[in-house]
C-alpha cells in the first residue's frame, strides 16, 4: 500500500495477523537500489510472532523521489512508520546501509527500542580501502576499475549509467556465485541515481556512528557473513564491541546476504534471539 509519510509517498507492508503482536520495522539496504523485497525475504518469517513492517525508503523502489536523501529525514520517516502503526516501542531491523539507519536510530531514539538486529553493515566508512581491495583482487570477475570509482563515489550518470555500474560489481556479493542469476536480478531494480549518488557522495563521507554506539542500551543482534567484501566482518566485530548488550553471529557460507544464502540458519539465529531477548523477556 502506499501511504503518505513526512510529505512523501512511500510503498509499504505490514505482515501479521495479531494486532497486539510487537512491532518490528526492516529497513532495506542499498538507497536508490534497495526495496522492501529484501527485508521481507530476512524477517517476514517472523510475521507469526510479530507484525512486520517493510517498505520502500523514500527514493527507491515504489516510494517517492522526494527529498532530501539524508540520514536524518530517513530517520524520521522510520519514527513516522512508527507511528503510523501504532507502536510506542519496536524492534529494528536493518542490513547493509538500512544498518546505518537502523544504529542512527537507535541512537536518536533509544527509549523506542526493544531490540536491534543488524546485517552486514558497519560503523564508519574506515573499511572503504579494504572493500576495493576486495573488488580489485576478486577472481571470480574482472572489475571496470571507473565503473567501481563511479559507484562507489556517487558518480553515476543516470539510472542505466546506475544499471551498468551495478552489474559490474553484483557478482562480489555473493558466497556461491551463479552467473545465470545476473539477468534477472539487475532487470528486477527500480533504479534511482540521485538517491544513490547523494547518499555516497554527501552522506557517507560524514558517517560515524561509532561515538554514540556505547549508549545503545537494547539487547542486539549484529550478523555477517564470513565473505562479505563491501562491509567486510571487522566491521560487525567492531559495532560489536562497543554496542554493551549485543550478540555477533558469523555466517561461514555467506556473503553479503546471509538470509538468501543461509536462510534456515539465519531465521533461526533471529528467531531464538527475538524470542529470548523480546518476547520471552516481556512476560
Amino acid at each position: 500500500m502506499i501511504v503518505e509519510i513526512n510529505g512523501n509517498p512511500l510503498d509499504v507492508e505490514l505482515l501479521g495477523d495479531d494486532p497486539q503482536a510487537p512491532l518490528l520495522i526492516a529497513h532495506h539496504g542499498a538507497p536508490g537500489l534497495g526495496s522492501k523485497r529484501e527485508p521481507l525475504a530476512a524477517f517476514g518469517h517472523l510475521a507469526d510472532i510479530f507484525r512486520v513492517l517493510v517498505f520502500d525508503a523514500r527514493g527507491s523502489g515504489k516510494s517517492g523521489d522526494t527529498p532530501p536523501f539524508t540520514h536524518e529525514q530517513w530517520v524520521a520517516d522510520i519514527d513516522a512508520l512508527r507511528e503510523w502503526a501504532g507502536a510506542e516501542r519496536f524492534v529494528m531491523a536493518g542490513g547493509s546501509y538500512g544498518g546505518f539507519l537502523s544504529m542512527e536510530y537507535a541512537i536518536a531514539h533509544p527509549d523506542r527500542l526493544l531490540a536491534l538486529v543488524l546485517r552486514d553493515t558497519a560503523p564508519d566508512q574506515g573499511h572503504d580501502e579494504l572493500a576495493l581491495a576486495n573488488a580489485r583482487a576478486s577472481a571470480r570477475v574482472e572489475i571496470d576499475d571507473e565503473k567501481l570509482m563511479r559507484i562507489m563515489e556517487g558518480r553515476v550518470r543516470d539510472n542505466d549509467d546506475f544499471r551498468d555500474c551495478w552489474a559490474e560489481i553484483l557478482p562480489l556479493y555473493d558466497f556461491d556465485f551463479d552467473p545465470a542469476t545476473l539477468p534477472e536480478r539487475i532487470a528486477s531494480v527500480d533504479y534511482h541515481y540521485a538517491t544513490h549518488n547523494y547518499a555516497f557522495s554527501v552522506n557517507r563521507h560524514a558517517y560515524d556512528v561509532k561515538p554514540g554506539l556505547p549508549g545503545v542500551s537494547c539487547p542486539t543482534l549484529v550478523t555477517v557473513g564470513r565473505a562479505d567484501w563491501i562491509t567486510p566482518v571487522e566491521c560487525s566485530e567492531t559495532i560489536a564491541e562497543l554496542i554493551p548488550d549485543s550478540e555477533l553471529v558469523i555466517f561461514e557460507k555467506s556473503g553479503h546476504s546471509p538470509p538468501l544464502e543461509e536462510p534456515e540458519l539465519f531465521q533461526s539465529v533471529v528467531r531464538r534471539f527475538l524470542t529470548e531477548r523480546v518476547l520471552t523477556a516481556g512476560r
